[in-house]
């Protein structure tokens, strides 16, 4: 037979270990950003936050578990048609964030498929109020709308939407080859008048260019025309002191008549060399030229004779 104490005290350590396991598998650390809603015998019991719980064990169960961080979804392209009948695809962009995990587990079944089918109901209904080009330039106005409409329909989910992008508009295949076409015209268009700048400012630096150059080949010639006349005017005045210094020697000496006479003649020789046609000659000068040509021809005979 068994040793009846021995076995009684295997299945006591058998039952400790499995309580143990139980206690051990019903405690959760619940993370940041998290929290896990849990039933109590089929109905809604707590919502777990941040911290360690313990669950009652076959009682208590964890029926979801939710991030309370912000997230995107991004839904696949969408077919609208705009006021004047022009079909477009648009894509769309959420970024949403549960603030009520009870709301969202209980709010409304597959949360996502709800906001998917709402978002694209929202999409047709703005984009059906606005024509093409309206709505090819009013994104921001869509996005707004679009937030604002979305987060008060998804505010009974517990979901709160922070933003919406229009992702990608895409109009018809010919629209988008006019809209193509105009790009490109519009961008040749900002070309040619760029090329038209610079080469107007091109002009302008070397007409510039030949403003300043020709300023100061006129400052040049003006400066080499005021030395010139400075020269001019410093040598006619070293002239004028030149006479002025003789006349001053010849007074200073005393000259008599024949001398005067003598130094007349050679002023009047001096201009004889110039290009005068007609020269007017005083009496005493004759004489005086007389007088120098007779003393000349004295001399040449007595260089014959000898």
């Amino acid at each position: 037979m068994p040793n009846l104490p021995g076995f009684g005290f295997i299945v006591i350590a058998i039952v400790v270990v499995l309580a143990l396991l139980v206690i051990v598998k019903n405690i959760y650390v619940v993370q940041q950003s998290k929290a896990y809603v849990v039933e109590r015998l089929g109905a809604f019991h707590a919502v777990m936050g941040v911290g360690i719980h313990v669950k009652v064990p076959f009682i208590d169960r964890i029926v979801k578990k939710v991030s309370l961080k912000e997230q995107v979804a991004d839904f696949d392209p969408q077919p609208v048609i705009t006021k004047d009948n022009v079909t477009m695809q648009i894509d769309t962009v959420i970024y949403f964030q549960i603030t009520d995990p009870k709301l969202y587990t209980y709010g409304v079944e597959y949360p996502m498929n709800a906001i998917e089918n709402l978002t694209a109901t929202t999409l047709r209904n703005i984009i059906g109020e606005m024509e093409l080009d309206q709505s090819l330039t009013s994104r921001d106005t869509i996005n707004a709308k679009m937030r604002s409409i979305l987060d008060e329909a998804t505010d009974p989910w517990g979901i709160k939407v922070n933003r919406v992008e229009l992702k990608n508009i895409l109009p018809p295949r010919e629209i988008q080859n006019a809209m193509e076409k105009q790009m490109k015209a519009e961008r040749e268009r900002r070309e040619s008048i760029l090329q038209a700048e610079g080469q107007k400012a091109s002009q302008i630096l070397v007409a510039e260019g030949e403003k300043q150059s020709a300023i100061l080949k006129a400052d040049a010639a003006k400066q080499a025309k005021i030395m010139a006349a400075e020269a001019e005017a410093t040598a006619i005045l070293k002239v004028q002191q030149a006479l002025a210094d003789s006349m001053k020697l010849l007074n200073e000496a005393a000259p008599n008549d024949q001398v005067i006479k003598l130094k007349a003649l050679e002023a009047f020789q001096k201009a004889a060399d110039g290009k005068a046609t007609k020269i007017i000659i005083p009496s005493e000068i004759q004489g005086l030229a007389g007088l120098a040509t007779s003393a000349k021809a004295l001399l040449e005979d007595d260089k014959t004779a000898e």
